[in-house]
């Protein structure tokens, strides 16, 4: 890309450095170190040190934590704007790569000159300190942003399964029951043209009354059972030269009916009117199957959508009196799925006599799915998750166990540290402790984690009234 401006007047064009006189200009140009990126080029790569601070004098480059996937927030720097490693900056190495997403020409100025600099342009200490200042509120801002994402997405596939299972098994009921009262219509039309008499008729009532519970000690029964089952009804059925007697017997065996209460039955209608009696009685036992089936489905789906009020206290102000409790069953039951796919046991030990906190309801909630979480992602290959609440004198301890692999004692230390994870790549983002850390201490408490292999134990200690700051 052709260059149309010197050095010196590309640098005035930068907003921070507009009003410095020639010399100072000219003292910035002759520190630093041009460079040049074409378009999908890297200026620095993750990992490496942190070591300079960028003038952008044209183009523009996106900064991005590319082993965190593509969904990793991105950071975009262009021209006229200062970037990098500032002073006073505490960073060592680079947490992303730049990557030029227009041709990029820039002024690299090395670390080793920053006090320099400073004392030869004294009006830079205050711009790059308020430079420093807007950067890590953006970063706390995106960070905040990315905590946010990240609970929605360990929480969005569990909540699709549970949700999915009851609501297919509703759908399937549904269609299945279009069908039974399909063959129940049919059923009764040929009991009709059979002139089944009243007294008949309140027979065959009576039978499907006590159907349903036979029907119910049958679903326990299995497969090997059932088929037994149809075999014998399908030869009774058969030597009584009941029409479609093989389709019906499974029908039949459904709804619970033996052989031996058939024979009393049989006694009762003729062999030709048997086939719609049988018919009318195994459909009506069915739909009331169907329609308890119905029930269960819709019912679950009721449950997780209270869970999931009750997770994000919809409605609710944002400061309130707060159950645990309530908390953590609701964050339980959103991530049934994932402890149910993990093979993971949960076992509480509650004291339910513990007060209400004043608390964020939805920010304690957060603490607990990412230390459920964790721990969930701790017992890949089963375990418990054991779950304990307690007095701790003027305080509300909060204990939750696993029994997975643990941590090491190396890195025990640092496991609160933003960005730091112990999962693989793109699979943490290293900011989920450290939103618990904290939520916690916005809410005057303070958590502790013992580990060894076989049991970590994160300890939150909670203030029974804790004053709490205002957003």
């Amino acid at each position: 890309m052709p260059q149309t401006l010197t050095l010196n007047d590309a640098l005035r064009k930068i907003d921070m450095l507009h009003d410095l006189d020639d010399q100072q200009i000219q003292w910035i140009a002759g520190h630093g170190e041009e460079q040049h990126a074409a378009a999908g080029e890297a200026m620095l790569k993750e990992g490496e040190p942190a070591d300079a601070m960028f003038l952008i004098l044209e183009g523009q480059f996106r900064f991005q934590n590319e082993s965190g996937g593509v969904d990793a927030p991105a950071f975009f720097a262009e021209a006229g704007e200062v970037t990098g490693k500032l002073p006073f900056s505490r960073m060592t190495v680079w947490g992303g790569t730049a990557r030029a997403t227009k041709p990029v020409w820039a002024l690299r100025v090395h670390e080793t000159i920053f006090d320099e600099m400073l004392r030869a342009i004294p009006a830079l200490n205050q711009r790059l300190i308020s430079l420093m200042a807007d950067r890590i509120r953006e970063t706390t801002r995106s960070q905040h942003q990315t905590e946010k994402l990240s609970a929605l997405g360990k929480l969005s596939a569990g909540l699709a399964h549970e949700i999915n299972n009851p609501a297919a098994a509703a759908k399937r009921a549904v269609g299945i029951l279009r069908e039974v009262f399909d063959r129940l219509r049919d059923a009764n039309i040929a009991m009709d043209h059979q002139g089944i008499t009243c007294e008949q008729r309140m027979l065959i009532s009576a039978i499907e009354s006590t159907a349903s519970g036979a029907a119910a000690t049958t679903a326990s029964k299995s497969r090997l059972e059932l088929s037994d089952l149809e075999q014998e009804l399908g030869e009774w059925l058969e030597s009584r030269k009941v029409a479609n007697a093989w389709d019906l017997a499974p029908l039949i065996a459904e709804a619970g009916v033996r052989p031996e209460r058939l024979s009393g039955l049989a006694e009762q209608f003729s062999c030709s009117a048997l086939g719609p009696v049988l018919t009318r009685i195994s459909s009506t036992v069915a739909a009331d199957h169907l329609l308890s089936e119905l029930q269960h489905s819709l019912d679950r789906i009721t449950d997780l959508v209270c869970a999931i009020k009750d997770y994000s206290y919809m409605d609710q102000s944002p400061e309130r009196e707060v159950d645990l409790h309530d908390g953590i069953e609701s964050t339980l039951t959103i991530m049934t799925y994932k402890l149910r796919k993990n093979n993971i046991e949960v076992v509480r030990d509650f004291d339910r006599s513990l007060p209400k906190v004043c608390a964020y309801g939805k920010e304690l909630n957060q603490v607990w799915t990412n230390l459920i979480d964790n721990a969930a992602d701790a017992m890949q290959n089963g375990g418990t998750l054991h779950i304990t609440t307690r007095p701790g004198g003027t305080d509300i301890l909060i204990g939750i166990a696993d029994t997975g692999t643990g941590i090491s004692p190396s890195v025990q230390s640092q496991i609160f540290d933003p960005f730091f994870t112990t999962k693989g790549v793109g699979e943490g983002t290293g900011l989920g402790l450290d939103a618990v850390v904290r939520i916690v201490r916005k809410h005057h408490g303070d958590i502790q984690v013992e580990s060894k292999p076989g049991k970590t134990l994160f300890t939150v200690r909670l203030p029974k009234a804790p004053p709490l700051e205002k957003d």
